[in-house]
């Protein structure tokens, strides 16, 4: 995956950013693709959208080192504007790219349940693409057999209007605390 060239992702990105977690991880959760922050960092949910997900884990009380982290897409697709990198999402053949690399986690990890940060994170755990407000909140069965909750990425939270975001993370956190009750004991790595 560093030097993959099966779409044009790989090309511009600093690095290629695998999942971390410990095998046999009971949950699994699935970002859409590395931001700024991971792509420099080369790990996953180190940005400001992992430090609202860390925010999320304490009120819940997991442990990141129970999960398994990682994201649909492994390289961080962005335009330049300047100095900074602007995300761009991710085009359906580009997560197909990657779905390879993700299948092997999923087999590779065995996780309970998969967790589905996002449109692009559900649509490659779920094989379609979905609308957001169809499918949030609700436990599917994901094309590797496994049951996924589909949930908000912590991006679009932030990127919500001021006023809307405590309200947002509050529904955010009734949606992540269903995996909860779904994966009662964490199997330890």
């Amino acid at each position: 995956c560093v030097a993959c060239r099966a779409c044009p992702i790989g090309a511009q990105a600093t690095q290629a950013v695998p999942g971390v977690g410990p095998l046999r991880a009971q949950r699994m959760l699935v970002g859409e693709q590395p931001g700024d922050h991971e792509d420099l960092q080369g790990k996953p949910f180190v940005g400001p959208a992992g430090q609202l997900l860390d925010r999320a884990l304490a009120q819940l009380a997991w442990r990141r080192e129970y999960l398994y982290l990682t994201n649909a897409v492994k390289h961080f697709k962005f335009v330049p504007r300047g100095r900074h990198r602007l995300h761009q999402k991710p085009t359906v053949a580009e997560m197909h790219a990657c779905g390879p690399f993700l299948g092997r986690e999923i087999a590779l990890v065995q996780p309970h349940t998969l967790l589905a940060l996002g449109a692009t994170a559900a649509h490659a755990l779920l094989g379609r693409a979905v609308k957001m407000e169809a499918v949030r909140g609700r436990w599917h069965t994901g094309v590797h057999g496994l049951p996924v909750l589909v949930a908000w990425h912590p991006a679009a939270l932030l990127r919500a209007p001021e006023a809307q975001r405590e309200s947002l993370f509050q529904e955010w956190l009734t949606d992540l605390a269903c995996v909860l009750a779904r994966t009662r004991s964490p199997r330890k790595p």
